[in-house]
């Protein structure tokens, strides 16, 4: 049996039920992968204190823009897997993979260099307060040791999820994140080591994951493995890729260089605001990264049928997944508007008020609006597989530009203060939906051709 076969083929069966049985694997895995640092946040916070909190918080958000640009690069390199699947083209398939690994392991390695180097640089441009600047400097200093890791697993993963296998990405994320929280447990807890401890314990999960996801590509699909000698190094392969992979990396990196510039406003406010921050941001996350993973499991199931020319399918594919993200949202919404307050207990302690008010405040603000960022995924997944994501690029601007610059007019406000960079944010989102979907109206045929 080939590779080929093994695979889920998207383009045949009942269209709803297929996008959601090949979603739940990527929403159930990505959550458990959100454990990651939200079992370093919390441990932390409750067994650490508020300036630990702060600098574990604000580390994530760091560490999100620079993994986004490895996770932008594979996505990329994802969507032209499932067109080569849709298309039945396994050669193709095979040099998409091996132009694709050697190009972005390149890339981790240069990154993981530059960042070393450019340490304390970044921490002074993030404002970090002078309080928790050598926490934040040794948590850092052992999280970047996890960025290669971090290019495999989700190389990898992206690799098994184009061809149809959300569950083995899942499957191994379950075992690391259970790996993670008993590692933090014993390395902050039973040996005092502080911020280190989680760090560390963050960094050998995600070794586990990606050395065990490329053991298992290895050995189960035989015809996926990077062998140079098996297709020959070729220009247009690399530009294809690079197009896809890079304009898909700047639209990840622009979006969460935003986030960090943001939260470089957010720490100006000081230890308190960054901690709510650090806290609510997990919580925001967890709650709308089921669509967003929806968001990518509909982008493989569009570039699937753009692949095999099931132009009805798509068009059918997408009302669909409009309607399940509504729905979806305006739950969710609801129940983080609801228990904002019990939510943010989980990371913070009750003597804690100014943390936990304005961890409320922020929770109930954009928690009302999780419907613009579930439209905001769909759009980025579309025009990823059909083959223009240098507009997901222009909608990632809109909205991080939009976010970023009212963020930083409506908190100068003394009357809005903190709020008017929480009010930026679903702002900005439902600006870049207008924009995505009337390029969409207007460009229809084109676009579906």
């Amino acid at each position: 049996m080939n590779a080929l076969s093994r695979k889920k083929d998207l383009t045949t069966g009942p269209i709803t039920q297929t996008m959601l049985l090949f979603a739940f694997p990527m929403i159930l895995g990505n959550l458990l992968q959100q454990l990651y640092n939200i079992a370093d946040t919390l441990i932390v916070g409750q067994f650490l204190g508020a300036d630990a909190l702060a600098a574990v918080g604000s580390s994530y958000t760091l560490m999100t823009f620079l993994t986004s640009i490895l996770l932008g690069l594979c996505m990329g390199s994802g969507a032209v897997f499932s067109i080569r699947c849709g298309e039945k083209n396994e050669k193709g398939l095979q040099e998409s993979i091996l132009h694709s690994f050697l190009m972005i392991a390149v890339l981790a390695v240069v990154l993981n260099a530059a960042v070393f180097l450019l340490m304390d640089p970044i921490l002074h441009f993030l404002k970090v307060p002078s309080e928790i600047y050598d926490m934040m400097r040794e948590y850092l200093w052992i999280i970047f040791a996890g960025i290669f890791a971090t290019f495999l697993y989700n190389f990898f993963a992206s690799l098994l999820r184009a061809v149809g296998n959300s569950v083995t990405p899942l499957i191994f994320l379950g075992i690391c994140a259970v790996l993670n929280i008993v590692l933090d447990l014993v390395f902050v807890i039973r040996f005092g080591w502080g911020v280190a401890g989680a760090a560390a314990a963050t960094v050998l999960s995600q070794y586990v994951s990606g050395i065990g996801l490329l053991a298992y590509t290895w050995v189960f699909f035989p015809s996926y493995r990077i062998l140079p000698g098996r297709v020959r190094l070729q220009r247009k392969v690399f530009q294809e890729l690079a197009q896809f992979s890079f304009l898909t990396c700047l639209q990840q990196s622009v979006m969460n260089l935003g986030i960090l510039m943001v939260q470089g406003l957010v720490n100006s406010f000081g230890t308190a605001v960054m901690a709510a921050f650090a806290a609510a941001v997990k919580i925001d996350s967890f709650a709308y990264m089921p669509v967003q993973d929806f968001g990518n499991a509909f982008s493989t199931f569009t570039a699937q049928n753009h692949g095999a020319g099931e132009k009805e399918r798509i068009q059918a594919g997408i009302r669909s997944a409009v309607t399940c993200s509504f729905l979806f949202c305006i739950c969710i919404s609801l129940g983080v508007f609801l228990f904002a307050r019990p939510l943010m207990l989980l990371f913070v302690k009750p003597t804690e008020t100014q943390i936990l008010r304005t961890g409320v405040q922020y929770l109930r603000i954009e928690g009302a609006f999780y419907c613009g960022i579930g439209c905001l995924f769909l759009l980025y997944g579309f025009y990823r597989a059909v083959e223009r994501p240098g507009m997901s690029v222009v909608l990632t601007v809109i909205s991080l530009g939009t976010r970023v610059a009212l963020a930083y007019l409506l908190s100068a406000v003394p009357a809005i203060g903190v709020a008017g960079i929480w009010w930026s944010v679903p702002i900005g989102w439902f600006l870049a939906d207008a924009v995505g979907f009337l390029y969409y109206r207007l460009r229809k045929d084109a676009l579906l051709q």
